[in-house]
């Protein structure tokens, strides 16, 4: 039998604003059995990724282990990748964040490990062609992605034995396949059944420059689903490490940066763009999504397995495509950046690089079964930096009082969006997307209220289907969350029962300030449910912009309001007449304040009397259900921003929400208020479960107007720390 060798590479992370149980639990159930094991058994010899957030929380709540790693760095058993800091998808950032988060955790590396590492630990996988530049330059030496990346150029598995060298310009950068006959064995076979498939890979060959690589999450060495009571009560890990050293006379281990630089490399190679072979489903449209794994289950039972190699799945950023509201925080970032990266240099600077990056953690950008893009909580931590390194940017650019507009295509959708910004909040108006507010950046709170997602299609919500109508999924019982399930089990596992009667899906994008007209007589319940009839044709349509500018100074309004006025000519359908309506808007933003004014008028094009419920409808991107509706404060009545309801002629709404450090108080003229909670069902690695994503109110009014007859309205929003209520208007 032919020696052997391996090598293995477990990435550690943890996003930027997860909470504090969730590393504590990571931490007790993955990483310190880890490295307790890795101290049991010296000859096993590993490489480590930990992310830049999981290191700052061991820094500060655990740095014992952190002195264990170090130890197990000095020995020569581990070495240390780097990567992003702040863990983002490095080609979805500029090359100047990717060089100062490389740098960051290199530098991180050396201090805490005392290892200067050459190997980078790519976030998700998700590779494009031109990273072997940028990556040489901030000097790295090798990278790991999966072998679907190498199958997509029409090599086999069996070529995958070592490592390839591949350039852009010029510039040079090794790589790494990592086997996915190894990360589906490890933990999830037999220790026996791993180490009779690693023989046999023995007894297939004697190239001394043979080497098969798995890098793969050490979440799943215990947090996983099931996987602490397999790999620690039950002995996996600790059966896998002793074998390994009973296998020494034809299986060593080896540390990836030391195998580059005493073997050469198989080749070069050019690999297109790619990432794990789950993640370019999840990045497909919903229909696709679906269909792809159907079509490589139909092939491997026809005994076609070798086709699958040349089947490839979606785009990563298609991502920005699929989820509107994550490109906007995408291209948040973007503007960010640049403001941030044209400071000058200095302290001021430097904080807002840290708030920058940390808004670039991958999490939000992205859903699949992991991914926290449905994570409300996720979101809002990359927001709340980038919001903080903006604040800082344009702080040291404009102190004091201030409000200023701008038009651009900061969504990069070639139509372009009003950008109204003040010292005390950033508000995004789309004229093209029904004139809404598509983002609402508090400075002072960290928060942008338009945080919300909306309920759309998933590929995956067909398996859920199918599963429901044939009564075979699996409620997950208390107690049985943590039964040992892969995140590639076909089983069907519901969080809650009757999960199907929220796979309910928007027809437009949840955002804020958007302008419907109903059929008279509806309510919230059937609002929520898609099942009142839109008359109108405003909701997600363009809105003409007619003004945009300073207003002439106002004594009812005090300082200088920056002014955008929209307006758009269309149609509401009374019976079979398509009737012409015009609907004005006017935005007003003062500075020194995080406030809004937004005035409406309705006319009447048409010759004939029109009748409608004309609502305003917000969505606001609260925390969570913890939050709740104040209905005219005076009444004080109080529902939960998880309850649907309908209160009756009011004058204003408190959005009081325990993890803001303000309140948001909203005045309007008498109206009817609907409420209901934005919810979806998505996918995580414990099963499908219901997700809360925002709240959404709506202000209604009756509606009459005779021909050429027009209506008007005003709400205005303002957001603080005191108990002053706003200001209804008459």
């Amino acid at each position: 039998m032919s020696p052997l060798t391996l090598a293995l590479a477990f990435h550690n992370h943890q996003p930027v604003g997860n909470f504090g149980s969730v590393f504590e639990q990571a931490y007790e159930r993955a990483y310190e059995p880890m490295v307790s094991a890795l101290e049991r058994h010296p000859n096993v010899r590993v490489a480590l990724h930990y992310s830049g957030p999981l290191l700052d929380w061991l820094a500060e709540a655990r740095p014992e282990l952190i002195d264990r790693v170090r130890a197990l760095v000095r020995r020569g058993q581990a070495e240390i990748m780097t990567g992003g800091y702040y863990e983002p998808i490095l080609p979805a950032i500029p090359d100047r964040d990717k060089r100062g988060q490389i740098a960051k955790l290199t530098k991180t590396a050396h201090d805490l490990f005392g290892y200067d590492p050459t190997g980078l630990w790519l976030a998700e996988r998700v590779w494009e062609p031109y990273l072997p530049r940028p990556l040489a330059r901030a000097g790295v030496g090798y990278t790991i992605v999966d072998d679907t990346h190498f199958y997509h150029v029409g090599l086999t598995e069996p070529e995958l034995t070592g490592h390839f060298i591949t350039e852009e310009g010029g510039e040079t950068l090794s790589i790494f396949p990592s086997l996915k006959s190894l990360r589906y064995r490890i933990p999830w076979q037999p220790v026996s059944d791993l180490m009779a498939w690693l023989r046999d890979q023995a007894a297939g060959g004697a190239d001394p420059d043979r080497i098969l690589v798995m890098g793969d999450d050490g979440e799943k060495f215990g947090l996983w689903p099931g996987t602490f009571a397999l790999c620690w009560e039950k002995g996996w890990v600790e059966a896998f490490f002793s074998a390994l050293d009973s296998a020494r006379e034809w299986l060593t281990l080896a540390l990836p940066a030391e195998w580059i630089g005493a073997h050469p490399p198989r080749g070069r190679i050019y690999l297109p763009t790619a990432s794990y072979d789950e993640m370019t489903e999840w990045a497909l449209p919903a229909d696709a999504a679906a269909l792809l794994p159907s079509v490589k289950h139909d092939l491997a039972a026809e005994g076609r397995e070798g086709l699958l190699r040349f089947m490839q799945g979606g785009f990563w950023r298609h991502f920005l495509v699929k989820y509107p509201e994550i490109n906007t925080l995408h291209k948040t970032m973007l503007r960010v950046s640049g403001k941030v990266w044209r400071m000058h240099p200095g302290p001021d600077r430097d904080a807002a690089l840290e708030s920058l990056w940390k808004g670039q953690c991958n999490c939000p950008y992205w859903h699949g079964v992991f991914g926290g893009a449905y994570l409300g909580h996720i979101r809002a931590a990359n927001y709340r930096h980038l919001i903080r390194a903006e604040e800082i940017a344009d702080r040291r650019e404009r102190p004091g009082s201030w409000v200023a507009q701008a038009w651009g295509d900061y969504d990069a959708d070639g139509r372009p969006e009003i950008l109204v910004r003040s010292d005390a909040q950033v508000i995004t108006i789309d004229p093209a997307d029904g004139g809404s507010v598509v983002a609402w950046d508090v400075r002072g709170a960290g928060v942008n209220l338009a945080n919300v997602m909306t309920r759309r299609p998933e590929g995956y919500h067909q398996t859920l289907r199918a599963a429901l109508a044939r009564g075979d999924a699996v409620l997950v019982q208390p107690g049985e969350e943590d039964l040992l399930e892969s995140i590639h089990t076909e089983r069907v596992r519901v969080r809650e029962p009757g999960l199907g009667r929220f796979l309910i899906y928007d027809w437009y994008r949840r955002s804020g300030f958007l302008d419907h007209l109903l059929e008279p007589g509806g309510g919230p319940a059937a609002f929520s449910t898609g099942r009142l009839r839109e008359l109108g044709d405003f909701v997600n349509q363009p809105y003409t912009a007619s003004q945009v500018g300073r207003e002439p100074k106002s004594r009812r309004r005090g300082p200088r309001h920056a002014l955008v006025r929209l307006v758009r000519d269309g149609h509401l359908w009374a019976g079979d007449y398509h009737a012409p309506v015009r609907i004005e808007k006017t935005f007003a933003v003062p500075p020194g304040q995080a406030s809004l004014e937004v005035a409406y008028k309705v006319t009447n094009r048409s010759t004939r009397s029109l009748r409608a419920d004309f609502a305003v409808e917000t969505n606001w991107g609260v925390s969570g259900p913890a939050a709740s509706f104040l209905i005219d404060e005076g009444r004080a009545v109080r529902r939960g921003v998880g309850e649907l309801f309908l209160a009756g002629t009011s004058t204003s709404v408190l959005i009081d929400d325990p993890e803001w450090a303000f309140r948001v108080r909203v005045g309007f003229p008498a109206a009817s208020v609907w409420g209901s909670p934005i919810e979806v069902v998505s996918a995580s690695e414990a099963g499908f479960e219901r997700t809360f994503q925002g709240a959404s109110l709506l202000l209604v009014w009756p509606l009459s107007l005779e021909p050429e007859e027009a209506w008007e309205t005003r709400v205005t929003v303002r957001g603080g720390t005191d108990a002053a209520p706003a200001e209804p208007w008459a």
